[in-house]
């Protein structure tokens, strides 16, 4: 049986129909079992450049390109696939194809030869020697920054003519498109040059330290060590059964990351960690498919060990379920927890869990509530609600600027449930740092009359809060841990951290010892668009020198990507060990149309644009599925989705409880948007009454203004950054602010 290695090549997949993408499966699936089988009609090429290309018979019509390596010892070769393609365009692409060791860095590089006239766009520019240029031109970007055409070849292993043009160009566009046409990691590098990121950090990131492949082995040989390079598998991939084969080959472009990762995030996919491990990075920079790869990682390590997946709500837990399914249909998903296999949930749902298997709370309710006499059962507060109702009833004497469900709500989560207060005497004395209002001793006095009162009130109602239940399954998992009994998981992998409170946080660190990979956490503070933000340190999870970040975007273009990151600037923000957050390596690996900013006349005036937009990407035959509409609120989605029905447009209103649906354009609010990505991208609305929303600022107290702010900015910048292709921004009445300009 052939040993079968897949090449990443999305400009070949992308161009197969789906009929020809099954003769495909059904070729490959008969290459890895019987190679010799006279129907494959596997040809060397007489006029080929490399001696190991070969073209294979798909069906009468279409050809693949092969490279045969022939084991030395006689035993089963290994075939390299580089795609399939017309018939004719298959045999002239494979005579100029070439599969090299890099001879700097010993990575492995398969190149696919080009048509007449493809290359006319790669025009080939000569620097001048030691990159002199007349004093009239523009500097070139990357000799600006003190590169030369030695480093990047003899240092880096950069092709020369790829070098010669990155060196040629004038700014940072110019250089995104030479590194289209870079091989693997080819293109990424020069990304990284683009930062200014210096030889020796881009050849670590890269896992280029090696140096060359052993010499003394032959051609062959050569080639199969290279293929273990770290590089080497951001372009190649062994397929180790059938269902992998299908998943790449039907997925294409798209589905990539799944099996070809970047050598940076297999490494922290993959590596091992003496105590809790943080991983943040901008949106679409890979955070997601690196949690689900090293949750991946950790089952086939040990198949007993048992591993939680958790994310903010339970939408994303879905998505990262059918990721994970999806990344290896064999691997184990845990029914229940504590059991083996990855257990994923939300971590509400995650809290309810451990309370459903916890048997007697009273120790735990008599320590968190403060009364043993608590009903746990199935009944969640009405929050908003039950504090607006004690705040108006409760003769508190609170100032009405904090007597609000906001100020109120994060004060009982990040003060009082964080540190198991139970009498006004305990919360009197409480450190309450992060909290962004002083209390005196008469307002701390007066808040913990309305914490009574909202806890009499849902204890009459038979009800806990979202933050009680997780507060009481941490304590449950707190002194069953001081028990000596066994903690519940092995392994903790937390995506989208940074929307988690301190009851959360609490929880994670009791389901899991602390030790040996016993967190990983992935954030991005420019994302956080609820609560307060957290310290780590303060809540028991050391992360202590253990803190990676990603800046390559793999989702957007850079023109998306810098409008997005725009929305961000001039506002500070801090991650979880409260160090300064920023975006300036942050860096796209496409190219793309500029977004477009359309002033409405008046609402009615967007609705009808808004439409048009639309109406255009389908009649230019987008899969309406791709394409949304993000809102500021439920109404203003309402609001588009009946405007596009009445123009034709079949539209669906996503929400928490269903999933995108085919044939329908989505219309979603921001909010819900989180954790996806569509080809086109239209944010409704973006005037100054939706963004920064007026009620939401309203209702925080001046002291917390700030931090609202920036939770609408991130919430503008979520929402910019799920576009892959192209984003337009509509809005009537005046301009958001948050736009600048």
């Amino acid at each position: 049986m052939a040993n079968l290695v897949i090449a990443s090549n999305h400009k070949a997949m992308k161009k197969l129909e789906g009929s020809v993408k099954n003769k495909v499966y059904d070729f490959i699936e008969k290459l890895s079992t019987d190679h010799t089988a006279p129907g494959l009609h596997i040809e060397p090429l007489h006029a080929a450049i490399d001696g190991r290309v070969r073209t294979a018979r798909v069906d009468l019509h279409y050809r693949a390109i092969l490279f045969q390596i022939d084991d030395k010892d006689g035993g089963e070769p290994t075939f390299i696939y580089m795609g399939t393609w017309n018939h004719d365009e298959a045999i002239k692409l494979a005579e100029k194809s070439v599969l090299r060791v890099n001879p700097v860095n010993g990575v492995l590089e398969g190149i696919v030869g080009e048509l007449e006239g493809d290359g006319d766009r790669r025009k080939r520019v000569v620097v001048p020697e030691h990159g002199r240029r007349p004093e009239e031109e523009k500097t070139p970007y990357l000799i600006a920054l003190g590169f030369t055409f030695e480093e990047l070849t003899e240092r880096l292993g950069l092709d020369p003519q790829l070098a010669e043009r990155a060196l040629a160009a004038v700014d940072e566009d110019g250089i995104i498109e030479v590194a289209a046409d870079g091989v693997g990691w080819q293109g990424t590098a020069l990304l990284d040059l683009a930062t200014g990121l210096s030889i020796d950090s881009i050849r670590e990131k890269h896992g280029l330290t090696d140096g060359p492949v052993d010499p003394t082995l032959d051609e062959n040989e050569r080639i199969l060590q290279a293929l273990d390079r770290p590089a080497s598998k951001m372009q190649f991939a062994f397929i180790e059964d059938n269902e992998e084969l299908r998943r790449v080959i039907e997925g294409g472009d798209f589905a990539a990351w799944r099996t070809f990762l970047h050598p940076e995030q297999r490494k922290y996919a993959d590596g091992s960690w003496n105590g809790p491990f943080r991983l943040s990075g901008g949106a679409g920079t890979g955070k997601t498919v690196v949690a689900i790869h090293r949750a991946h990682h950790l089952s086939k390590q040990n198949p007993d060990a048992r591993i939680v997946l958790t994310t903010y709500n339970k939408t994303l837990a879905a998505d990262l379920e059918n990721a994970l399914r999806s990344l290896d249909p064999s691997i184990t998903i845990a029914q229940r927890l504590g059991a083996p296999g990855v257990y994923v949930k939300g971590i509400d749902a995650l809290a309810n869990a451990v309370i459903a298997q916890a048997g007697d709370l009273d120790e735990a309710c008599r320590s968190v509530l403060g009364t043993s006499a608590v009903e746990v059962g199935p009944r969640r507060t009405q929050t908003d609600k039950v504090w607006r109702d004690v705040a108006q009833s409760t003769a508190s004497g609170l100032d009405y600027r904090l007597a609000t469900p906001g100020f109120l709500e994060n004060e009982y989560v990040a003060v009082v449930l964080a540190n198991r207060i139970t009498t006004l005497e305990q919360y009197a004395k409480v450190p309450r740092a992060g909290r962004g209002v002083r209390l005196t001793r008469p307002q701390r006095i007066a808040v913990w009359k309305l914490v009574e009162a909202f806890r009499r009130q849902s204890r009459m109602d038979g009800t806990l809060s979202f933050p009680e239940v997780l507060a009481l399954a941490a304590e449950h998992l707190r002194l069953r841990n001081e028990a000596g009994k066994s903690h519940l998981a092995d392994h903790v992998i937390v995506d989208e951290s940074q929307d988690l409170h301190a009851t959360h946080w609490a929880l994670l660190r009791a389901l899991v010892a602390e030790g040996r990979d016993d967190l990983f956490i992935a954030e991005d503070s420019h994302q956080r668009i609820y609560g307060q933000p957290v310290v780590l340190s303060r809540l028991g999870i050391k992360i202590v020198g253990r803190s990676r970040r990603l800046t390559l975007n793999y989702r957007t273009t850079a023109q998306n990507l810098h409008f997005a990151v725009s929305i961000l600037s001039g506002a500070e923000y801090q991650d979880l060990q409260q160090e300064p957050e920023s975006t300036a390596e942050y860096r796209s690996a496409r190219l793309g149309p500029n977004p477009r900013l359309v002033e409405c006349s008046a609402a009615a005036d967007e609705l009808d644009r808004v439409a048009d937009q639309v109406r255009g990407w389908l009649d230019d035959g987008i899969d309406p599925s791709t394409v949304a509409v993000l809102t500021r609120g439920q109404d203003d989605r309402s609001r588009f989705v009946r405007a596009l029905g009445e123009r034709g447009i079949e539209a669906r209103a996503l929400d928490s409880n269903n999933a995108a649906s085919p044939g329908h354009v989505q219309v979603l609010t921001m909010h819900r948007s989180k954790g996806m990505e569509f080809s086109r991208v239209i944010l409704a609305g973006i005037d100054d009454a939706h963004l920064p929303s007026v009620p939401t600022l309203r209702a925080v107290p001046e002291e917390e203004r700030a931090e609202a702010m920036l939770r609408e900015r991130s919430l503008l910048y979520v929402a910019a950054s799920r576009a892959r292709d192209e984003l337009v921004v509509t809005w009537s009445g005046k301009r958001s602010a948050l736009l600048g300009g």
